[in-house]
């Protein structure tokens, strides 16, 4: 039997879709319609319920934009292990900012106010960094090398996503330059 209430009418029952789905919506639409695009109504569109539906699962668009950001590290790290090298990190971090620009920009550059990711996730999503900067700087400079990795492929890869590189050349050749530049320089152990 449907229960009635007064937002609505008719209110589907609470199994007609899952966190999963409702967090799945928003990631898509997150790549195509911007953060702005992430609404309840487009979410509830996506997954085919009224929006009043969604609260039943998520209280507030800005802990559902906290769930993406969630997810999108969830994702990120399943990509990355503790035996990578620093270079391979990097890599699969310019990959998945390619792949998924939007997420990729929610958690590496979030405007002011953006909800992010709850601590756990994005300590989470430290540890293989930190590893392989550890292992390559030394584990006394773990934490300096691989905040200078991030740092300088998170500006390179938003510069990418932004078109900000204009003077022509291999973005790509570039990139592989950055990297073992900074490789090297890690490497090359202060005293």
């Amino acid at each position: 039997m449907a229960m009635v209430n007064s937002y609505t009418g008719f209110m589907p029952t609470p199994d007609r879709t899952s966190l999963d789905a409702i967090v799945e919506a928003a990631r898509d639409l997150l790549e195509h319609d911007g953060l702005a695009g992430v609404t309840m109504n487009a979410v509830a569109h996506r997954v085919g319920v009224r929006a009043p539906s969604l609260y039943k699962r998520v209280e507030s668009r800005d802990r559902l934009i906290q769930l993406v950001a969630e997810a999108t590290l969830t994702d990120l790290n399943s990509r990355l292990g503790v035996e990578q090298s620093v270079a391979e990190i990097a890599n699969i971090f310019r990959a998945f900012g390619l792949e998924r620009p939007a997420a990729f920009q929610l958690v590496l550059t979030p405007a002011a106010g953006t909800p992010v990711a709850d601590a756990s996730y994005r300590i989470a999503s430290t540890e293989a960094i930190l590893h392989s900067a550890g292992q390559l700087a030394g584990e006394e400079f773990a934490l300096e090398a691989a905040r200078t990795v991030v740092a300088w492929s998170t500006g390179f890869i938003t510069m990418e996503l932004n078109g900000s590189f204009q003077l022509g050349g291999d973005v790509d050749r570039a990139w592989e330059f950055g990297v073992a530049r900074i490789v090297e320089a890690l490497a090359a152990r202060p005293v």
